[in-house]
């Protein structure tokens, strides 16, 4: 009980602490702030504002929202965001200012309460209130009007204002964060933790000013077309994120995958693929929408779907509905010929060998075909038999003290012996029927090898000395287990298996023939009180040894 009430005590720690010190003392904001914060949204409002530090968002899953990815803390951190021409100086910026020729003179000069810069050998400059792109124009002028020639300046903004900004609305964190005026606005939502993905918008984020709205801002632009609207912000400045408006999901043959808002009642099929952007070979979309309990299909051909228009909640999938024209398969091994061949579709291994130039070496009677959809089923054929391996021994029960603590080292060995079967790729060979050779369809993407003579027979699995072995006719599978040196321990002489070059795997005894490039496996012992588990065990070897040709031990 001590143990669990500890880590229950971690667990809440971990996700409701908010460490960090607060940055200060928040300057007070107007009236008109205030009331902007408490009505910002329908959610009950946010605690009173005060300084805060930067939060630790706890880790949660991924989100499908579009625009979830963007908060990850890469902006916090960020200065200001470079030069920005409609910044306009403020009072307690700092203005580096370089004269040379008649007179020389470089140093930096804070913007007084009055809004002026003192120039050496020129007098008060005001500057307050200039855009930042017209600064070196505006000093220029007035120190040309004391020296007329001889005398050049520059100017530029070196330190814009410190600020606080309050940011709320549908964030992680609401509360007030410092920065400096020339920030953006990510940078602000990103100390907020950013917007809330289950339930903050993207494309209705609000600045105001006391009672006016200086900017209203998409995401959505930044994130798909790079555009971001500059703003200059002043302490007691507030950032508002709305509350989520429509969205509609997408899936399928498109690039992104998401689940996206829009800010209007409907929105069309082009505007909405716009943003997820399909792959090329995407053709036609289908459109599920509920109104109620009641759903509705509707399934229309890309190229003329671009007035169809979505409502929220409706859900999008792009789908390439066409078969492929031509296929490509590649020839390896023993042969002549060239290593990838284009095919019509529906094309069978007649249309491959009639392109095959063999040459000596080549064993046409032993062609395998190996398949990339056969090796992801036989990849989920053996994680489903060891998820039922784990099962067995996880749930067996035991009578007596000596029992479980036999049940949790057999338990212990098993959880190995499933790590390292996990780790297994298979290789999707196809077991070709030799009478069917000619009609057997094949796939894009198929690898077709033809094997090489061979003279030898490898000989592996729970044998002394794993090797292989010169042919020789009239050996059986036990005389090449001897030449091996024998079984080894914890060998099961009763599971042989021999496997032929074109896939096919055989149950045999020691007395079964071998031709040239066969292999034999012998399977190892199975040692479990547990009959369920010696059984789970035993398949899962034979389908790693068939799939991908080797012997794991326990």
């Amino acid at each position: 009980m001590r143990l669990t009430s500890f880590i229950l005590l971690l667990a809440s720690s971990s996700v409701f602490a908010q460490p960090g010190a607060p940055m200060g003392s928040p300057a007070a904001p107007d009236a008109a702030a205030i009331a902007a914060i408490k009505n910002a949204s329908t959610t009950p409002p946010p605690a009173a504002p005060q300084a805060a530090a930067e939060p630790q968002v706890p880790v949660q899953a991924p989100s499908r929202m579009f625009g979830s990815q963007l908060f990850g803390g890469a902006f916090r951190h960020s200065a200001g965001i470079g030069f920005n021409p409609d910044y306009q100086i403020s009072i307690g910026d700092r203005i580096s200012l370089r004269l040379w020729g008649a007179f020389m003179y470089e140093g930096q000069l804070a913007v007084d309460p009055q809004g002026n810069i003192f120039v050496p050998n020129i007098g008060p400059v005001t500057v307050s209130g200039v855009r930042n792109g017209e600064l070196n124009n505006v000093i220029s002028n007035h120190v040309r009007r004391v020296y007329k020639a001889n005398v050049h300046a520059y100017a530029s903004l070196d330190i814009a204002q410190p600020v606080k900004v309050f940011v709320t609305g549908f964030v992680k964190q609401p509360g007030l964060y410092g920065g400096i005026a020339a920030d953006s606005v990510l940078s602000y939502l990103d100390k907020a933790g950013g917007v809330d993905a289950e339930r903050g918008s993207y494309v209705d984020i609000s600045i105001r000013r006391g009672e006016t709205i200086r900017k209203h801002l998409n995401l959505y632009d930044f994130l798909l077309n790079g555009k971001l609207g500059l703003v200059q912000f002043s302490d007691g400045d507030v950032i508002i994120v709305g509350p989520r408006q429509h969205t509609f999901a997408v899936n399928g043959e498109v690039y992104n995958a998401n689940d996206f808002e829009f800010g209007k009642n409907q929105i069309s099929v082009n505007d909405a693929l716009a943003m997820a952007r399909p792959k090329p070979g995407a053709t036609h979309i289908s459109i599920t929408r509920r109104q109620g309990s009641e759903k509705t299909s509707e399934y229309y051909p890309l190229a003329g779907a671009g007035s169809v228009t979505l409502n929220d909640g409706d859900q999008l999938t792009v789908t390439a509905d066409r078969y492929a024209g031509t296929i490509q398969v590649r020839v390896e091994g023993a042969h002549s010929g060239e290593h990838a061949i284009v095919l019509p579709y529906g094309a069978t291994m007649a249309d491959v060998l009639a392109k095959v130039r063999s040459n000596s070496m080549s064993q046409t009677d032993s062609i395998q075909l190996f398949r990339k959809s056969v090796a992801e089923r036989q990849k989920a054929m053996l994680a489903l038999s060891l998820q039922k391996l784990q099962e067995t021994a996880f749930s067996a029960r035991s009578s007596t003290k000596e029992e479980s603590e036999l049940r949790t080292r057999e338990a212990e060995l098993i959880e190995r012996f499933v790590a390292k079967a996990g780790k297994v790729e298979p290789k999707g060979q196809v077991v070709l029927n030799e009478k069917a050779l000619q009609t057997t369809l094949l796939e894009d993407g198929d690898v077709i090898r033809i094997p090489e003579k061979t003279s030898v027979v490898m000989v592996h699995g729970d044998v002394l000395f794993p090797n292989a072995v010169s042919w020789r006719s009239g050996l059986n599978v036990g005389d090449y287990v001897a030449q091996v040196g024998g079984y080894n321990q914890s060998a099961d002489k009763s599971r042989l298996v021999l496997m032929k070059q074109n896939g096919e795997a055989l149950p045999v005894s020691e007395r079964a023939k071998v031709v040239a490039g066969d292999e034999v496996m012998v399977m190892p012992k199975i040692d479990s009180k547990n009959i369920e588990v010696t059984r789970g065990i035993t398949q899962i070897l034979y389908q790693i040894a068939v799939a991908a040709k080797v012997i794991l031990d326990l």
